[in-house]
Order: C-alpha cells, then sequence, then structure tokens
C-alpha cells in the first residue's frame, strides 16, 4: 500500500504541456461530480505574474492580502455545488514564505467552499521511500493528473493517468491522509498565518 502514490510516476500517461493540461482539466472540471481529490506536497511553486503573489514576493504582506481577496469570486466558482473538493495541503514547519502566503489564500478558498485540510510532512513518510509523493488531481477511479512542474516550482504540465489499476488504490490512501490532516481553517488560525 505504502508504494500506491509513488508507482503514479511509472504509470502509463499521456503527458500534456501546462497549456494542453489546463483544457483538458477544465474539460473534466466541468463534468465531474462527487469527490475531487488535490494533494499538493512542494513547499514553493512559482506562480509567475500573478499580482498577489509578485506582492508576497516584495515583501508586501498587506497588499498581498488585498489581491488575494479580489480573487475570491474566482475561488467561489471553483467550487460548484455538485463537488466535493477535498485539498490535502503538505506542510513543513517552520513556513516558507510561499506556504504562508498559499495557507492565506487555501482558508479564503475554504471560506468559499473547498473543503482543506493541512497534514504535517511526516504523515507521507511512509509513501515517499522513492521520493516526494506526486502532485496530483484525482477526479474519479479512473483519471488521476500527476501534475508536473520543473525544479523552481514552475508548472510545465501534466501525466494524464486513466488506468484504474494505478488509480483507484490512491483514493483510500488520501482519505486517509485526509483523515490525519487538520481543517485548514482552524490550523491557519493556530498558526496566525494570516
Amino acid at each position: 500500500m505504502n508504494n500506491v502514490l509513488s508507482r503514479l510516476r511509472n504509470a502509463p500517461a499521456t503527458t500534456m504541456n501546462a497549456t494542453e493540461y489546463g483544457a483538458d482539466f477544465a474539460r473534466e472540471f466541468e463534468r465531474a461530480s462527487g469527490v475531487l481529490w488535490k494533494l499538493e506536497r512542494a513547499q514553493h511553486f512559482d506562480e509567475g505574474d500573478l499580482p498577489s503573489y509578485l506582492a508576497m514576493l516584495d515583501g508586501d504582506w498587506d497588499r498581498a492580502m488585498e489581491l488575494a481577496e479580489q480573487m475570491r469570486p474566482g475561488f467561489r466558482s471553483d467550487n460548484p455545488d455538485h463537488m466535493d473538493f477535498r485539498r490535502i495541503r503538505i506542510v513543513e514547519e517552520p513556513f516558507s514564505p510561499y506556504v504562508r502566503w498559499e495557507l492565506a489564500l487555501l482558508a479564503m478558498r475554504a471560506e468559499e467552499g473547498e473543503n482543506s485540510r493541512v497534514v504535517p510532512v511526516s504523515a507521507v513518510h511512509p509513501y515517499e521511500a522513492d521520493g516526494p509523493v506526486p502532485e496530483l488531481v484525482l477526479f474519479n477511479p479512473a483519471l488521476l493528473y500527476e501534475v508536473l512542474y520543473d525544479e523552481i516550482g514552475v508548472h510545465t504540465g501534466a501525466r494524464k493517468i486513466t488506468d484504474p489499476d494505478f488509480v483507484e488504490p490512491c483514493i483510500p490512501v488520501l482519505a486517509s491522509i485526509f483523515d490525519e490532516g487538520e481543517d485548514l481553517r482552524t490550523y491557519c488560525a493556530r498558526m496566525r498565518v494570516a
């Protein structure tokens, strides 16, 4: 069971660049229902020219949060009523500046319907004998994306995996990790993130 997540890297897949993945994801998201899982492991992603991210990089926390607040309508539309979006955010403490910023945004997403939990990195160590668990989005027992990033955290695309023999066993693993987590809003309040 412990190698279920790492074996995804060797699963048969269709590799897509970031543009192809974005279009494919949008199509699948439009028709999805039920539980959608997202697992985030990296402690830094490069968010490009996103204004709130750039303000955070410049050290202007108040401006970063003001700009993040302007993103809230988009967060709301990312959580349609027919879907239970469950995010697992793996966190190493002390926070990197990126993680502190992202947690503040994820708290806003949670206020708009996202079901998010924070999990310490120790919770995924049993699954990391072959390296960090992959960044992934799982739509159903026959559809999972391994989301790809370069060495500095720039999103480069995804591998689309549709073989249930690889995808379906991930669901109880993600559910177990999720169950170990702390509600993201409670965690952020306790850690005084915002």
